[in-house]
């Protein structure tokens, strides 16, 4: 299904390399004469940072080594390589510029074509005289270069703008022996991708590049490495134990790696997951999507536009039928995992994202995002550091990302993982000491998440427990949430007795009092009295007349808190903290008990 997916992104996408070509970031261009001497080496690309960033070119693909090579120093390819296959550098260089002569006559020996004539001039000279690489680097200011890295070099004739590769007749001649390659394949079958019969089959699978974590030189989805994989001992012909055409391979190949390149629009990084995503047929949303969940000024405007789409209707009609895939793929060594894959209708995709978000809808403060993006919530469960106040991602548990994401596509009946609660709640129990405003965003991302996992888990059991407000639920008689109202009103309390504390009652009580409500709430209530004596009388009144609302409920105070109860007991206290900060509507009793303002 999903190469299936990514083979038909391919046959639709009309500026994607044809077979036989590819797009490589390329360093430098080496212009020739006629006579192949070197006239110029040219630095393609911009310098950023002090850094040249290779130049993306359409250059030749005869085989694997277009992606990664092997070894043997013997798999060069046509008319442009890295420096040490053209010029003969470092470590097996002789061999590497013999293979790269000898590609260039059993691809083009035929052609009586200038450029080709040169480039193979060139190499032969280089052959004869290996010392006048170094003086060729010298003239052109590149020697410090060359020795850091083996840039790619492609080949131009002197008053051509396109590469040797690129000249009508050069590339002819090559597409005709790539053609005839293909058809006359060794191996033949039935691939398992096209459902085409008896066509060539790719034995090895081009490797797919830019998955975060991967191998540099690139990865594969299809690969066998033990015996215990392989079907009837076809161990030297690997393509044959899941067989796919050589133009299948190269068409879903070309499709990842150009979903996965830097800077795509269809891209996102999701934890340890590389998360690609595409549509069926062209559509607008293949760019929104990736706002949606990205922490940047333009998620507000993507979310309002998947909303407006959803209000408006416009997913109802055709439109919405229109598929949509969503891939993520994680490193394995050598090899890519699947970490999950959703194909899906547009009109669903739109709902679920929606009601992710009405997951996490909560009461907030000003200066609170409207929609919390997915890195802020990974970064409120993580521990801050100095460097990073907000939450290292570094410390996170890598897969849980993509976990949120699978569970976001799966639907809203799908539980986000526990292990997202667990670290929410925990991560609020423990957070103290940050700045008044950094708390409180990290706070706000928090509860989101934890009222977000508890909704979904409700919404399994329906009958035994409603799901949570956005705001103050006064009806919510569950003894955790009333237990963590409790606490914020018992705050409150000591804050107007005492202003200007630097630390109030959460800073030390809160953890316990989440977990082990019986060992706090005693003392804590007993404190309480010496607060209320401290204020006016008409506003202790108020204080003990909230404080039996809150606790009418409430039979006894529990031994201990299971984690979902404190999540519980996190949201009472969010929510009642909200409410004493939310301007109260005309008419109400004590207006002046309830300014407005943010909690922080």
């Amino acid at each position: 299904m999903i190469l299936q997916a990514l083979h038909e992104y391919y046959d639709r996408c009309d500026d994607l390399p044809r077979e036989g070509w590819i797009r490589r970031g390329v360093d430098y261009a080496l212009v020739l004469n006629t006579q192949g001497d070197c006239v110029a080496l040219n630095a393609l690309g911009d310098k950023q940072k002090g850094k040249l960033i290779p130049a993306e070119r359409l250059v030749t693909a005869i085989g694997k080594q277009a992606m990664k090579h092997t070894n043997s120093g013997k798999d060069a390819n046509l008319l442009w390589d890295s420096a040490s296959f053209v010029l003969g550098t470092g470590n097996k260089g002789d061999i590497k510029l013999a293979s790269f002569i000898e590609t260039i006559q059993t691809w083009l020996g035929e052609l009586e074509d200038p450029g080709v004539q040169a480039v193979q001039r060139f190499c032969t000279g280089l052959q004869q005289q290996p010392n006048a690489v170094a003086s060729l680097l010298e003239r052109f200011g590149c020697t410090e270069d060359f020795e850091k890295r083996d840039p790619v070099l492609i080949f131009q004739l002197q008053g051509d703008i396109e590469g040797v590769h690129e000249r009508q007749s050069v590339r002819h001649a090559f597409e005709a022996v790539f053609a005839g390659a293909a058809s006359s394949g060794g191996v033949r079958g039935n691939c398992l991708v096209s459902g085409r019969v008896n066509v060539p089959i790719a034995l090895n699978e081009s490797v797919i590049k830019e998955v975060w974590g991967g191998q540099a030189a690139g990865c594969n989805i299809i690969a066998f490495n033990a015996r215990s994989f392989e079907s009837y001992g076809k161990h030297e012909r690997q393509g044959e134990n899941a067989p796919v055409s050589v133009q299948a391979s190269f068409a879903y190949t070309t499709a990842l790696n150009h979903l996965l390149r830097k800077g795509s629009p269809q891209r996102i990084q999701v934890g340890d997951a590389s998360t690609v995503f595409w549509a069926e047929k062209q559509d607008p949303f293949e760019t929104i999507f990736g706002d949606v969940f990205k922490d940047d000024p333009n998620q507000t405007e993507a979310v309002h536009a998947l909303l407006s789409a959803i209000h408006s209707g416009k997913l109802a009609g055709p439109e919405g039928e229109t598929r949509f895939h969503v891939l993520g793929l994680a490193p394995n060594a050598a090899r890519i995992s699947v970490r999950f894959y959703h194909c899906l209708p547009l009109r669903d995709l739109g709902q679920r994202i929606a009601q992710h978000f009405t997951d996490l809808e909560l009461v907030r403060g000003p200066n609170d995002s409207q929609y919390l993006s997915l890195k802020r919530l990974l970064q409120a469960v993580c521990l801050a550091t100095s460097s990073q106040k907000y939450g290292d991602l570094e410390r996170l548990p890598p897969i849980l990302g993509g976990a949120i994401v699978d569970a976001v596509l799966d639907g809203e009946n799908a539980p986000y993982p526990r292990l997202w609660l667990n670290a929410a709640v925990g991560r609020l129990r423990a957070d103290h000491g940050a700045e008044p405003y950094v708390q409180q965003q990290r706070m706000y991302a928090q509860i989101a998440a934890i009222k977000a996992c508890l909704n979904r888990q409700i919404r399994l059991h329906p009958r035994e427990e409603k799901e949570f407000l956005p705001m103050l639920d006064p009806d919510n008689t569950h003894p955790a949430y009333r237990l963590g109202r409790l606490f914020a009103v018992l705050e409150k309390a000591q804050e107007e007795a005492s202003p200007g504390l630097n630390a109030t009652i959460r800073d030390r009580y809160y953890g316990a009092a989440s977990s082990t409500p019986v060992a706090v709430f005693t003392t804590l209530l007993r404190l309480k009295n010496a607060h209320l004596k401290k204020l006016n009388l008409g506003r202790a009144q108020w204080f003990e007349k909230l404080l039996g609302e809150v606790l009418s409920p409430v039979a006894d105070f529990p031994a201990h808190l299971a984690l979902p109860d404190q999540g519980r007991f996190a949201l009472g206290y969010y929510h009642q903290r909200q409410d004493f900060f939310t301007k109260k509507p005309a008419g109400d009793n004590n207006p002046d008990t309830n300014p407005a303002g943010d909690l922080a």
